[in-house]
């Protein structure tokens, strides 16, 4: 129904188009839109206490005349490969390296200078890497003091944090079993 109403609105607004347009164009002297009141009595104040602002306004002013007269507008084309240089400003050229940023290891930049009892991202991944490889030798009171931090955070990071250990199923050592069981019963059968 709503495609319906939609066709039909539309034919309607469409309607004798062409002669209303011609109606408005026809007309010798357009409406004006309506002003608000205070508009109105903005103007007329403004006229009571000027009424030479009507008469400037209607009169022609000779000297602008004269420079609207002298003005020519020329025009040319301009080729494409020569506006690149004309645009170009020799105090600031375009950079020669294009090449893409490098991306960091972690995600972002590491700082340089690093707080008392803080590490970086990297920092307490090694750690960690340390610990989980020698837990003897890289106990937390060691850690925190080549660190210079806090055995508590220490203790804590240890505890909640690991570093990945990746166990990969041999999947296809199973199919190569099963295969190899199913090829061997059927060397048998011939």
């Amino acid at each position: 129904m709503g495609k319906v109403m939609s066709v039909v609105g539309r034919q309607v607004q469409r309607f004798n188009v062409e002669n209303r347009a011609q109606k408005v164009i026809s007309q010798a002297k357009p409406k004006p839109a309506p002003k608000f009141e205070s508009n109105l009595r903005d103007l007329e104040r403004v006229l009571k206490e000027h009424p030479e602002i009507v008469q400037e306004q209607s009169r022609k002013n000779v000297h602008l005349d004269e420079n609207l007269r002298r003005v020519y507008v020329t025009s040319k084309d301009v080729a494409v490969g020569d506006n690149a240089s004309q645009t170009q400003d020799p105090d600031k050229p375009l950079p020669i390296n294009r090449s893409s940023v490098e991306e960091y290891e972690f995600g972002h930049l590491e700082p340089r200078a690093i707080t008392k009892g803080r590490c970086t991202l990297r920092q307490a991944v090694q750690f960690i890497a340390n610990h989980q490889t020698d837990p003897q030798q890289w106990t937390s009171a060691k850690i925190a003091e080549h660190y210079n931090m806090k055995e508590p955070l220490v203790v804590n990071i240890l505890e909640h944090f690991k570093s990945f250990e990746v166990h990969l199923p041999d999947k296809n050592l199973q199919r190569r079993r099963l295969l190899t069981r199913a090829t061997d019963t059927s060397k048998q059968i011939e």
